[in-house]
């Protein structure tokens, strides 16, 4: 006598499950190592014409690892130069590919300002716990105080976000100028904005910046430094004042990472509950005696 057929209906529930498992798990990775994200050069001063591999960071500590980002998701990628003119990098990405995933050809003299800007399609899901979590950690109190108020501290967040990036590269000898393209905004959603180069000579002792959202002055919100050669937590951190402005001590040298992010509440006809933006601008400065 043949065995009775198992019913499709219910032979692939056991699958159903394993996918969803899996989904969730890797939410949970990419949220847990995806707060700190940047655009890293091989080097950030050079002193002849050169090219560059930029590699496309995220995470931070154990858990930094290349941006798994998709091509479609990048939306700007250009380089600023000294005179104010601007390259599309794009056709330079080429991602998840050898060691690096883009690359910039340095040719003139003079401080250089990549940019890079995704779309807001990305989306996260994580636990309560988590998410409180994850909002105390940011400084992103007006979230924090919402889901309170609204009594949905217990309810599972979710959020769609997007990533802004800019890092400052350096062919030859500073100039003595206030380096306009660095001090000036690029039109991101949200932006670090230095007051001042850090390429600046002489060097600065303080670094103060401003941040931008929506292109006005941001306050309250939670800005960092991080040394990249030991980020497993940030060198200094300084909530930004009615101004938009935090200042920070300047580093004496090494890779330097600035990041802030920042979030709104969604429409409840949205797929989520917040729209988030990532920021960050990254740096690199050489010892005092190198650079004469």
């Amino acid at each position: 006598m043949a065995a009775p057929r198992r019913s499709r209906r219910h032979s692939a529930q056991p699958l159903r499950f394993v996918l969803l498992a899996l989904v969730v798990v890797a939410n949970y990775v990419s949220v847990a190592s995806a707060h700190d994200f940047w655009l890293q050069p091989r080097a950030y001063w050079f002193e002849r014409e050169a090219e560059v591999p930029v590699t496309l960071l995220v995470g931070h500590g154990p858990a930094r690892q290349r941006s798994p980002i998709a091509p479609i998701r990048i939306i700007r990628f250009e380089a600023i130069t000294s005179s104010g003119s601007r390259i599309d990098l794009r056709s330079d990405l080429h991602l998840g590919g050898g060691e690096s995933d883009a690359l910039l050809r340095l040719r003139e003299p003079g401080t250089y300002i990549l940019v890079l800007q995704t779309d807001d399609r990305a989306r996260s899901y994580l636990p309560a716990i988590r998410f409180n979590d994850y909002l105390t950690v940011e400084g992103l109190t007006p979230a924090l105080e919402l889901r309170a108020r609204t009594h949905r501290t217990d309810v599972d967040g979710s959020e769609n976000y997007s990533r802004q990036a800019k890092s400052i590269v350096q062919l030859g000898a500073p100039a003595q100028q206030s380096q306009a393209q660095v001090t000036t905004p690029l039109g991101l959603p949200l932006e670090i904005v230095p007051e001042q180069s850090p390429y600046a000579e002489p060097r600065p002792a303080t670094l103060p910046v401003r941040v931008l959202y929506g292109g006005r002055p941001l306050s309250g919100a939670l800005v960092k430094l991080t040394n990249l050669e030991h980020d497993a937590s940030p060198v200094e951190t300084h909530p930004t004042d009615l101004a938009g402005r935090a200042i920070f001590t300047m580093p004496r040298e090494g890779a330097w990472l600035l990041n802030v992010i920042w979030t709104e509440p969604q429409p409840r006809s949205r797929d989520t509950d917040f729209e988030t933006t990532f920021s960050s601008l990254t740096f690199g400065l050489p010892k005092q005696s190198s650079q004469r």
